[in-house]
């Protein structure tokens, strides 16, 4: 026991020290499997075994792996179609500086619902509030809390968002009965995000976008509303459930088409933009459009990757067990769900995504709330979410990247501390019956 406790421990002074010195945590995620298949080992598991189980749980996430793929594709293709340019430029009398923050919030959140994806939706529209913001000068880290809150906010509660089927999946429950659940502890704390956004939002003095600045974008990009149906396709095939990566693959797709007969981009510089993100000739420009591409995903790839492999190597080492005894005792004093409040806190700075982190809260916590039902609400409203706010998770570390905010970005993601904070001071669950 001592020499698993001694392990975990390690890990995570390796993985402070990382964020505190300012070195990549990938660094410290592969100072983590190390450590793990090195136990693992210790343990007499064979080589085979340790890479079979390796192997097993980054096939696990092979699906996020893909998504980032189509993220980085999706947000410089936009760019290179003039889709972001073109909302920018037709949308910016819609926003003021005053309203932004809860406008930002509140699109966020509804195109998560229809996609599913809080990485997407930070991808496509949360980008193009951050940069009307820019534009406006509003503050970078409360417009970046904003977005982060209304992304994740249809990231939980979507039927085609993959970590409530996950979820749905690991506790055999049914997905549309867990929205319903989730629908209702979400009301509370998305009524007071809206509200703190609203106060917020008349702190900043900000003015419209400047006409020289819109006017820019008009002598660099063909601005036709045809532009815009990459963001629509998006949109509408939500709205008729097409599955999400297939939907961002068709919007791909139709801004290569774009790109290439309306903007007059050339094949080969195409490629480029893929791969390496979009960068504009001109300086004022590259300000508010410069990013995207595949590479933008590379961070956020490897750490899902690392750590995805994790899970079976806990699994056939028992590393954790020992944590379930004291979840049981924890749950007696500060109610089930806050045993996995904490246990998810915990999962979430390991496992650095939400996959694993959801994955092993309900090993160790299936127990502690036997009605699954109850379960899947309780995993959906502290795993889903806490991921987001942690700096080293995939789940904040990419969104931050992609809108190019601030880490102070957190400390305005309303939504994500209050979700947590309400379900647990309302006492949804009770006790274990056996008390």
């Amino acid at each position: 026991m001592m020499i698993q406790y001694g392990i975990l421990i390690l890990f995570l002074l390796a993985l402070f020290a990382c964020i505190l010195w300012g070195f990549s945590v990938i660094w410290a995620l592969l100072l983590g499997y190390a450590l793990f298949a090195g136990y693992a080992l210790y343990r007499r598991n064979s080589p085979k075994e340790v890479l079979k189980v390796t192997w097993e749980g980054i096939r696990m996430v092979k699906n996020i792996l893909l998504t980032f793929i189509l993220v980085g594709m999706i947000t410089a293709l936009w760019r290179t179609a003039g889709t972001i340019p073109a909302i920018i430029y037709y949308a910016m009398r819609l926003f003021s500086p005053s309203l932004l923050l809860l406008a930002s919030f509140l699109l966020c959140a509804l195109v998560s619902v229809l996609t599913g994806t809080s990485l997407g939706t930070a991808a496509t529209v949360g980008v193009i509030c951050m940069m009307i913001g820019g534009g406006m000068g509003t503050d970078p880290a409360l417009l970046g809390g904003a977005i982060l809150s209304g992304s994740f906010f249809g990231d939980r509660c979507s039927p085609m968002s993959t970590s409530a089927l996950l979820v749905a999946d690991v506790t055999k429950t049914d997905i549309y009965r867990n929205i319903g659940n989730m629908i209702r502890t979400s009301a509370v704390p998305f009524l007071i995000t809206c509200a703190v956004y609203i106060v917020l939002g008349r702190s900043q003095s900000g003015q419209s976008m400047g006409a020289a600045v819109v006017a820019r974008f008009a002598e660099w990009f063909d601005l036709r509303l045809l532009t815009i149906l990459p963001a629509l396709a998006i949109v509408v095939l939500a709205l008729f459930r097409v599955k999400v990566k297939l939907a961002m693959g068709i919007s791909i797709g139709i801004a290569l088409v774009i790109s290439a007969a309306v903007q007059g981009a050339q094949p080969l510089w195409l490629l480029r933009t893929i791969v390496f993100g979009f960068r504009a000739g001109d300086p004022e420009l590259a300000a508010l459009l410069n990013g995207g591409g595949i590479l933008s995903m590379k961070k956020a790839f490897a750490i899902v990757m690392i750590s995805g492999s994790y899970a079976g190597l806990f699994r056939i080492t028992g590393l954790l067990e020992g944590l379930r005894s004291r979840l049981a005792a924890l749950s007696r004093v500060i109610t089930p769900y806050g045993a996995l409040l904490v246990t998810a806190v915990l999962t979430c700075i390991v496992a650095c995504n939400q996959s694993l982190s959801i994955i092993l809260t309900d090993q160790l916590c299936g127990d502690i709330i036997p009605d699954k039902d109850r379960m899947a609400a309780a995993l959906e409203d502290t795993c889903v979410v806490i991921a987001a706010l942690i700096p080293w998770s995939v789940a904040c570390a990419t969104p931050l990247a992609t809108l190019s905010a601030p880490t102070t970005a957190l400390l305005a993601a309303c939504y994500l501390y209050l979700l947590p904070l309400c379900h647990f001071w309302t006492g949804r669950f009770v006790r274990s019956e056996e008390e």
